[in-house]
């Protein structure tokens, strides 16, 4: 009973001691590409248009990547068909009678501090695609285009979670 005990007591500090360890990194890999849509303002208006256009994006980004194997790849076929995405983002723009400019640039952009889910993500330039609609003074939207962290939600429209293999054995077990 005692080394039963014991044991139980090791499982939980080591998935208490990896679970901090863990919320505290980065997921985001050195060299993924983030992408970015930055509205004009707060305003509820500028804000339902940052997400149509983020819809777009997302999707135009899915069905680019989806088959990229590596980061070279993906940074490629992006430089190759950023005029089509921008051509997508303009129809919809169109649709919605947007009146403002936009931008679409790849390259290194400044993202802010970002805190999701418990992790810190860090400001500092970031390789990215980032549109920015009218003067970009408004809230963004931001994700990981590759690797596709979240261009699964673009596909099933799916919350990912991210979990330690110690807290997997300790919920299934205990």
């Amino acid at each position: 009973m005692k080394k039963t005990l014991l044991l139980i007591f090791f499982i939980i500090l080591i998935y208490v001691i990896v679970g901090n360890v863990v919320a505290k990194e980065q997921l985001i890999p050195d060299d993924a590409i983030r992408i970015r849509v930055i509205a004009n303002s707060n305003s509820d208006y500028d804000q339902n248009i940052k997400l149509k256009v983020k819809d777009t994006l997302q999707k135009d980004m899915y069905k680019l990547l989806e088959n990229a194997k590596n980061v070279d790849e993906a940074r490629s076929i992006i430089n190759k068909n950023l005029y089509l995405v921008e051509k997508d983002i303009d129809k919809t723009l169109q649709k919605e009678e947007y009146p403002l400019p936009f931008s679409i640039n790849f390259g290194l952009n400044y993202f802010p501090n970002k805190e999701y889910k418990g992790v810190v993500y860090e400001e500092g330039y970031y390789e990215s695609v980032v549109v920015t609609l009218g003067q970009g003074l408004g809230d963004n939207w931001w994700c990981v285009l590759f690797p596709p962290l979240c261009m699964i939600e673009a596909e099933e429209n799916t919350d990912v979670e991210y979990t330690t293999m110690v807290k997997t054995i300790v919920d299934k077990y205990f």
